[in-house]
């Protein structure tokens, strides 16, 4: 048994360096290899969209929440009572100056301006007659034929009798008046709302007002600003503080779907008080309204800026990034390498920020890619192009992907 395991022993004993080598020279293959295939299949620089850093002119900016209204309205009420016999427009619509609204029955008013005509030259005939009467009492009078005393009547007559034409003709301007308030015409172009009496109602003086007639061309807005800003800008715009119209600044409204009015506005009312309540004081603008487009009674955002600017930086929204230290962006270095740079934000114009500070015109900030980097990687740019109103991301024509 002990001869056996000897001979047991010897064989292993010879046998491991054959094994050893064996393994050794499998591990140096292995690593050989493994070599070969990271040089073969390096990961390339990841991709990622950048943008070139822009300025424009910005002034100083501050934002009001601020109320439409119409620039002009009325309430169309019936100043005569009747029968409602005709509504020929639609509500809702568009209507012009002088246009027919609506029609009360003339038919009573009709017959009292005739009957009252009719009373009228009645009335002149018999002034008339006074007044022949009169001339004649006057050359017998002078003779010596009538009296003193009927002379004085033959003048009471004539002058009753032409007192009696004026109020006649008075109670004619009012019958024909009236015939006319049958008729309920359009004061001003607007758009007249939703009528409140259908045809066939009686309607009169006592009744509520049967439709109401807007004109939104211009529109008002209206804000309040604090009596301490209201004091700061009157001692800065002293000279125009009579006309706000000329006070140096450009307002823009926007709209509870937060887009842009198109038109720009001017200041043209500033209230001669403060409101004790509030301590603020109302101010209001105008902005060109032609398709009707802004409504009164809108609640909007009215942005103030002012006419002196200065070049500011502007970025796409999806760069920016917060963090315990604030808002940063990534930026591509010259050698195509990521830094953070930490910014200051200022307002936001539709889809881009305005950077106070931490950014230069002509930098490049990465927009996609974001969760595929850190600081101190090699990234391979890809320049875009990114629409300032809707942040629309596309790319650039002639694109520059590897920027020096």
């Amino acid at each position: 048994m002990q001869k056996r395991f000897s001979e047991s022993s010897l064989i292993t004993y010879l046998s491991m360096p054959i094994k050893v080598m064996a393994c050794a020279t499998f591990a140096i293959t292995l690593v050989g290899c493994s070599d070969d295939s990271a040089v073969k299949h390096s990961t390339p620089p990841p991709a990622v969209s950048v943008f070139k850093v822009i300025t424009e002119d910005v002034g100083s900016y501050r934002e009001f929440v601020a109320r439409t209204e119409a620039y002009q309205e009325v309430k169309i009420r019936a100043r005569v009572e009747g029968e409602l016999i005709e509504r020929p427009f639609s509500e809702g619509s568009a209507v012009q100056k002088d246009q027919l609204l609506l029609k009360i029955d003339p038919s009573e008013y009709a017959s009292t301006v005739s009957q009252l005509a009719a009373d009228l030259k009645s009335k002149i005939a018999g002034a008339e007659g006074a007044e022949r009467d009169l001339k004649r009492g006057k050359q017998v009078a002078a003779q010596g034929y009538i009296s003193q005393s009927d002379l004085d009547k033959l003048t009471t007559n004539a002058e009753q009798a032409n007192a009696a034409v004026k109020s006649a003709e008075a109670a004619l301007e009012k019958a024909k008046l009236n015939l006319s308030y049958t008729e309920i015409r359009a004061p001003f172009a607007g758009r007249i709302g939703k009528v409140n009496y259908d045809v066939g109602n009686v309607v009169g003086p006592s009744s509520n007002e049967l439709a109401v007639l807007t004109d939104v061309d211009p529109i008002y807005v209206s804000f309040q600003v604090e009596e301490g800003d209201y004091i700061s800008y009157r001692q800065k715009h002293q000279q125009s503080a009579n006309d706000p119209s000329e006070v140096p600044i450009d307002l823009s409204l926007r709209l509870p779907n937060n887009s842009l009015l198109a038109a720009s506005g001017k200041l043209d009312f500033a209230d001669t008080k403060i409101d004790r309540s509030t301590g603020t004081v109302e101010l209001r603008a105008a902005f060109s309204n032609p398709d009707g487009i802004v409504m009164p009674g809108l609640f909007v955002t009215l942005i103030v800026e002012s006419k002196d600017k200065q070049q500011l930086a502007l970025i796409p929204q999806a760069a920016v990034q917060e963090n315990q230290q604030g808002k940063f962006v990534l930026i591509v270095t010259d050698d195509n390498k990521v830094a953070t740079r930490v910014v200051k934000l200022g307002r936001r114009i539709n889809a881009m920020w305005v950077v106070e500070s931490g950014l230069d015109a002509g930098e490049y900030i990465i927009i996609e890619g974001l969760q595929k980097v850190r600081q101190g990687v090699e990234v391979k740019p890809v320049e875009k192009h990114v629409d300032a109103i809707s942040g629309t991301i596309s790319d650039t024509e002639n694109v520059n992907s590897t920027h020096e």
